[in-house]
């Protein structure tokens, strides 16, 4: 496997373990959970997430390889305070369950990306219109609340990241074409990934998790 793409899978790995090892750590701190669970701290940790993509997207080949580390672990630290709720709402072994299905589906598709010829790069700009409409539909059930539309737009979501998750391996396989420092792109491509899996999780789990109070 190459070199990039192994250090990319590393770095993930350590930001799922910060994401959910934090997680759990919060949530079963009541006082800490009240504090996550505040609207007004929840949406200034909103902001700063979506900040810290902005900025890391933005700035990745001009970083210093350690301030790209740092900004992805903040992430995935910043990432598993909000995750804490899932640890109240659902099971844990429902969670570890759905874990490890998203584990599995995650790989085959990034095997897929890896081994395929077919080029992915061509549906970059679909996906981005997918995932762009996807955040549209979630900010409009926001109000409405219906959970037929929520299922639709975790069912549509899954297959958006499924396909993001092959388009991403490609990317990162194809990374010794860009000119940027190597350390940087192992990390940018984590990040990607990690963005993949977290959203495959999350969704998995609001269809088939099952929660506490069932």
């Amino acid at each position: 496997m190459d070199k990039t793409l192994s250090k990319s899978f590393l770095w993930m790995f350590v930001g799922l373990i910060v994401t959910f090892v934090t997680g759990f750590i919060v949530s079963t701190n009541p006082n800490m959970v009240e504090a996550v669970l505040n609207s007004a701290l929840l949406i200034v940790l909103l902001i700063v997430e979506l900040a810290l993509v902005i900025f890391f997207t933005a700035r990745i080949k001009k970083m210093h390889p350690t301030t790209a580390k740092i900004c992805f672990l903040l992430y995935s630290f910043v990432s598993g305070l909000t995750f804490s709720t899932i640890f109240l709402t659902f099971e844990i072994g429902s969670i570890i369950y759905i874990f490890l299905v998203a584990a599995i589906v995650f790989a085959l598709f990034g095997l897929f990306g890896y081994f395929t010829k077919i080029d992915l790069s061509r549906i970059g700009i679909i996906l981005l219109m997918l995932l762009l409409a996807i955040i549209i539909m979630s900010i409009i059930n926001i109000f409405i609340g219906n959970d037929t539309f929520n299922l639709v737009i975790n069912i549509i979501g899954l297959v958006v990241f499924f396909i993001y998750t092959a388009y991403d391996i490609q990317k990162i396989k194809n990374f010794a074409f860009l000119d940027i420092e190597t350390e940087n792109l192992a990390i940018y491509g984590a990040f990607q990934l990690y963005l993949d899996f977290i959203n495959i999780f999350l969704r998995l789990l609001e269809i088939f998790g099952k929660n506490k109070e069932s």
